[in-house]
């Protein structure tokens, strides 16, 4: 005989309503058998009117109902962009809301540092959506690797085409996207692969190539190289995701991975286990933190030599 679990679900509301919270946050969360999607929030009303309703949930707009959702709410997930997701982030911080962010958590480094700051010192857990951290496949191949000893370089390639002619993408509406470019949406992915098998950045160099490509050179803690090319405006024919490791013991390619769905389930597991058991997830709000300052960094430099 076995013993029902009487763990009551996490109750986890969400701020946004754009084409990432249509496709991969509200569903995930409405469909995660530890979870009650609490609420949707949205600038727009109607928007959040139709969000909600399609998930069986209450929708909140205006200032007033951010305050609403997040006293309805354990935790909240965003699908904002950045630079509105910091500071409602430290906002719900500071209302004890655990945090599902995602990537970058700023473009700035002062916007980003005040969300660790703040989850830190409301001692609430966080999580920033990395999609290759938490997807099945890609996470059991990060954690295998980083138990590997020897690597010697990699070479990491992500390059969209949301730009390129004729794209009718609906994320190509993204004023923040269009503006930042491939190495701040993007950039966190391949950095978030990166970091945990060959260490931590020690040396940095940027520079600019075609439309928004930015192209990396990383130095290591491990001693190894890598080379990152990051873009959104490759032709179609270009594009793809591509992350190769070399070292001692021959090569190793990141694996396929089933979505974005399924990824973000993966990250809301992380931030429940966080959350259960206090322990800080290897890719919270400080990490978070120090992928904006690498990026920043990335970015001062490209333009400066552009």
């Amino acid at each position: 005989m076995t013993t029902a679990d009487t763990t009551p679900p996490l109750r986890i509301g969400l701020l946004g309503t754009g084409p990432w919270a249509r496709n991969t946050q509200a569903p995930a969360l409405a469909a995660h058998p530890g979870v009650e999607l609490s609420g949707v929030w949205g600038r727009r009303a109607e928007a959040a009117d139709a969000l909600a309703t399609a998930h069986v949930t209450r929708a909140y707009t205006g200032e007033e109902g951010i305050d609403a959702l997040l006293e309805a709410s354990d935790a909240v997930a965003f699908a904002l962009p950045p630079d509105v997701q910091a500071p409602l982030a430290v906002r719900a911080a500071e209302a004890g809301c655990h945090l599902l962010m995602d990537k970058p958590v700023a473009t700035t480094v002062a916007g980003a540092r005040a969300v660790a700051e703040a989850a830190e010192k409301a001692s609430v857990a966080s999580v920033v959506f990395c999609t290759l951290q938490f997807a099945p496949e890609t996470s059991a191949w990060i954690t295998e690797q980083a138990a590997v000893d020897g690597w010697f370089t990699a070479r990491a390639q992500w390059l969209g085409s949301l730009y390129a002619a004729g794209s009718a993408s609906e994320y190509a509406d993204s004023p923040w996207r269009r503006d930042k470019g491939g190495l701040w949406d993007v950039g966190p992915h391949a950095l978030s692969v990166l970091i945990p098998v060959l260490g931590d950045v020690e040396h940095l160099t940027a520079a600019a190539g075609p439309a928004d490509t930015t192209h990396l050179i990383l130095r290591h803690t491990s001693g190894a190289s890598s080379t990152v090319t990051l873009g959104l405006s490759a032709p179609p024919g270009a594009a793809g995701v591509e992350i190769e490791l070399r070292g001692e013991r021959g090569t190793a390619s990141i694996p396929g991975w089933a979505g974005a769905e399924t990824a973000f389930r993966g990250a809301v597991d992380a931030l429940a286990e966080a959350v259960r058991t206090g322990v800080p997830h290897a890719c919270d709000a400080r990490f978070g933190l120090h992928l904006t300052e690498l990026l920043a960094a990335a970015e001062e430099q490209a333009q400066a030599a552009g």
